[in-house]
């Protein structure tokens, strides 16, 4: 019945329990296709750490969420790893395949362009 009485709703992910409300694992895929990433079962779990770590900070600050996965995923390799896995930053891109807004100074989009 809640389909009808509110129709662009979707459900939500069990596995994701603190996911945005908008967000989906087909969405999540579709903006890593974009990157030219397939999401592995590592992409999954930076994803579910940064949506736990949102869920709990009001504000995330961009250098202490650096250290949270730094130290969740230190035993393989902490952020050199996740770089590995994100090349475009696992705060500004994990975000965006998170469906999160990625904090003040996540991405620096001053740099590398000369146009």
């Amino acid at each position: 019945m809640s389909e009808f009485m509110n129709p662009g709703a979707t459900t939500p992910d069990p596995e994701f329990p603190q996911a945005p409300s908008d967000w989906t694992r087909a969405g999540a895929a579709a903006a890593a296709q974009t990157d030219g990433i397939t999401l592995s079962e590592d992409h999954w779990h930076v994803i579910k750490a940064l949506q736990g770590y949102f869920a709990t900070h009001e504000r995330p600050n961009v250098r202490e969420l650096h250290d949270a996965l730094d130290e969740a995923f230190h035993a393989k390799g902490g952020l050199k790893y996740l770089y590995t896995l994100l090349p475009g930053g696992p705060v500004a891109q994990g975000c965006r395949f998170a469906g999160l807004p990625a904090p003040a100074g996540a991405a620096d989009k001053s740099f590398g362009s000369v146009q």
